[in-house]
């Protein structure tokens, strides 16, 4: 499944059953996360709910395109924002992944909470990858979008539910075959550091000393004998 998987761009009006959106979510329910706290929410629009969801999106990205207030240095990726916009349309589901447990971009946090939320998105990036093999095991084509970012804050007042707006997933049945996008080399992203030498390694002893302490030890103990 992983070297067929496609992002599907072309969509068919062919609706999809619950039981194959119950059945993917399922798949990324299983996924691992860190310290278990399975940081995830798949919220479902179809139909009527979908095309107000997208209403939004789409008034807030012709919005950020005239202020370009919300992401003032990105507005490069407003055209593409706007391509997965019309994608997010043809597909007859969209499904909204949230972090109930997140906190806002636009909110300051700690340390703490910042190393959190890294864990929290290594986790959901799991849980998606999960849902998006699964899909595709079943015949589905998806879509794993990020642009929602443009029109975070609008997007979110109308969802309506409380944590961190991750981004979303097209889903329906493909109408296009695409072929694998590039993909760096193995030799390019794989590397085996070389082993420290000798002296640099530091060992434990039975004692609980270090390698350089068991020979200061052991030196002395020679002194003493001589």
């Amino acid at each position: 499944m992983i070297e067929e998987r496609r992002s599907i761009r072309k969509f068919k009006g062919e609706s999809v059953s619950k039981q194959h959106i119950e059945t993917i979510v399922e798949a990324a329910r299983l996924a691992p996360s860190a310290k278990n706290r399975q940081p995830w929410k798949y919220l479902v629009y179809t139909g009527q709910k979908q095309n107000a969801l997208l209403d939004v999106m789409e008034s807030a990205l012709k919005k950020e395109q005239a202020e370009h207030s919300s992401l003032p240095n990105s507005g490069f990726g407003l055209p593409d924002a706007f391509n997965t916009l019309r994608i997010m349309r043809e597909a007859p589901v969209v499904l909204i992944v949230m972090n109930p447990k997140g906190k806002s971009p636009y909110e300051s946090i700690d340390v703490d909470q910042r190393v959190t939320e890294i864990c929290d998105s290594l986790s959901i990036g799991a849980s998606i990858e999960n849902l998006l093999l699964k899909a595709t095991d079943i015949g589905l084509g998806t879509l794993w979008i990020a642009n929602t970012c443009f029109a975070y804050k609008d997007l979110l007042a109308f969802i309506h539910e409380p944590g961190q707006l991750i981004g979303a997933v097209a889903i329906g049945y493909a109408d296009e075959q695409p072929k694998p996008r590039p993909r760096k080399a193995l030799e390019d992203i794989l590397e085996y550091p070389p082993a420290l030498p000798l002296c640099g390694r530091i060992f434990i002893c039975r004692y609980g000393c270090t390698q350089e302490r068991h020979r200061r030890i052991f030196q002395a103990s020679s002194r003493r004998h001589l």
